[in-house]
């Protein structure tokens, strides 16, 4: 786990409500638990400020980081894709967004397709991009102010449920992503007899719940949340999905007590 997914991940999950904000020395604290140096977490701080995803204030000697604006939406739209899951019953429809980018703005190109696969959307052709889910404003809001980019969107039904699910095979790699679900079965559902029985306590519950997160969070972002319909038969993610949300619960007392642990001994 790299030092800046780590500091993310700690402010999702734990800090972001204790108040949103942590003394550097309790932040080096809670990253010792994962073996990273304290030099490193400080340039991890650093760039994340300069990035805009935190701001740090001076008390008195300490250095005190908390999350702005960006980062608190980020966060309330990643934890979003990683926890929730779409149970309405699919209407048909699918939701297309079909765009151009000028020749010499292939960054903004770029920019363009990672906020359509971060919408849960996949590229049917280069230029068109569909979803069942309903979220083409969304993207076409976030470019409305670039005159490099040209945005149509549309939603209609297609010839029927056979080629409803040969549209997703093309626009998405599901066997791709269900075995990435099967593996994270694998490896976590073995352990939930630990988890249930409590075994785990203090820094070793900590790592464990956050590396889950990091294990597991990877995947529904590149998962566009294909509904019932949409899914092939023997498809895992749900159960990998539940397996996830019960060992993240499972987790839950522990970690925590860990981390007000530290961050009360940085307080005295």
């Amino acid at each position: 786990m790299r030092a800046r997914s780590l500091v993310f991940d700690l402010f999702g999950d734990y800090l972001r409500y204790r108040g949103g904000a942590v003394r550097l020395r309790a932040l080096v604290a809670l990253m010792e638990c994962f073996a990273v140096p304290e030099a490193t977490t400080r340039v991890a701080v650093t760039r994340l400020r300069k990035e805009g995803w935190l701001d740090a204030e001076r008390q008195g000697r300490e250095t005190v980081y908390s999350l702005t604006e960006a980062a608190w939406e980020m966060l309330d739209e990643g934890r979003e894709r990683i926890f929730g899951r779409v149970t309405e019953p699919w209407d048909g429809m699918w939701h297309m967004v079909i765009y151009q980018v000028a020749e010499t703005s292939r960054g903004t190109r770029e920019q363009l397709r990672k906020q359509l696969a971060w919408r849960g959307f996949g590229p049917l052709s280069p230029g068109v991009w569909l979803s069942p889910h309903d979220r083409s404003e969304q993207v076409r809001s976030a470019f409305a102010d670039d005159p490099a980019v040209t945005i149509d969107v549309f939603s209609s039904r297609s010839a029927g449920q056979a080629a409803d699910r040969d549209i997703a095979a093309r626009a998405w790699d599901l066997p791709g992503l269900d075995g990435e679900y099967a593996e994270l079965l694998l490896t976590y559902e073995p352990r939930l007899a630990a988890y249930r029985a409590g075994e785990l306590h203090g820094a070793a519950a900590l790592v464990e719940r956050m590396t889950l997160v990091h294990d597991y969070r990877q995947i529904p972002f590149r998962d566009p949340d294909l509904p019932y319909e949409l899914l092939p038969a023997d498809w895992v993610g749900r159960e990998a999905h539940e397996v996830f949300l019960e060992a993240h619960s499972l987790l839950r007392r522990p970690a925590e007590a860990c981390v007000d642990a530290l961050l009360a001994s940085q307080e005295q």
